[in-house]
């Protein structure tokens, strides 16, 4: 438990979350594939395949190369998607879709780091059209995700500007902590994915939650801390008062993430090809 209030004399500190696995249980972005189906954005055929990819992140995760592959593919696919409209359905389903979701010790981590005087960050590989009104639904006080071009006519031209992955998420971890006076060494990350060690080695006070077995493995080395959360609950099941926190989430970099709704056509693929194998 995080009693303990930071002492104010001392820098700044915060704790780092990934998004998928570690807050909430599923993917954010695969979550909304039946409201992009809805909202025209994804075909049928995608909605089916994302239920499979579904199982499959749940079940294990992805490569560095599956995500590459992800990458790509989801910038080709949102190319000529109107982000406002993006956004409006990302709005309108968020609660029914995010909220039973949310794993109750993430939450109750999330509340002892505030109530210890420190920053909540959601860095995320997904985008600021999910993770944006996620981390606001969570009361964070800022969120790193992928960054695509949007044109002068309000939607996504297929150029990525910056993804955040791997050791970006390390890199913009530590620029965080350069504008905002954190000490890293007294900071926090937590992470399911083998992907986010750099973001986790950027800390003094790594943990891994749900590990993927190659994560597991290093946690094990390293002797890290490993947390297990397994209880979705609703936000309002916590606070019977509940409406969305008056915190806002300040966004370090805005995002695909709608896009990645349909990655189950890459996850199905990726993973039928090693099963052939």
């Amino acid at each position: 438990m995080l009693r303990n209030v930071e002492n104010h004399l001392l820098p700044r500190t915060a704790a780092f979350f990934d998004l998928d696995k570690t807050v909430i249980a599923k993917s954010s972005t695969l979550t909304f594939s039946k409201s992009f189906y809805q909202g025209g954005l994804i075909n049928r055929r995608a909605v089916l395949r994302t239920a499979y990819s579904q199982f499959v992140f749940l079940a294990g995760g992805a490569d560095h190369d599956q995500m590459e592959r992800m990458r790509k593919y989801l910038s080709a696919l949102c190319r000529g998607w109107n982000v406002q409209q993006v956004k409006e359905i990302v709005a309108e389903t968020l609660h029914d879709l995010i909220d039973p979701i949310i794993y109750d010790e993430a939450a109750t981590l999330i509340e002892e780091h505030h109530a210890a005087g420190r920053d909540v960050v959601i860095v995320s590989t997904s985008g600021a059209e999910v993770v944006e009104p996620i981390g606001e639904l969570l009361g964070a006080d800022r969120v790193v995700a992928t960054r695509m071009v949007v044109g002068d006519d309000g939607c996504f031209t297929g150029e990525v500007e910056y993804y955040a992955y791997g050791p970006t998420k390390a890199e913009a971890v530590r620029e965080l902590a350069a504008s905002e006076g954190y000490d890293l060494a007294r900071c926090y990350a937590y992470s399911d994915s083998v992907t986010d060690i750099p973001m986790l080695e950027a800390v003094g006070r790594p943990h891994a939650v749900n590990p993927d077995r190659a994560l597991r493995r290093e946690a094990l080395t390293r002797e890290w801390p490993i947390l297990d959360f397994h209880r979705p609950v609703r936000l309002k099941q916590r606070f019977p008062a509940f409406s969305v926190p008056p915190r806002p989430a300040l966004v370090a970099a805005a995002a695909i993430g709608a896009a990645a709704a349909t990655a189950g056509l890459v996850w199905y693929a990726s993973r039928r090809r090693s099963t052939v194998a």
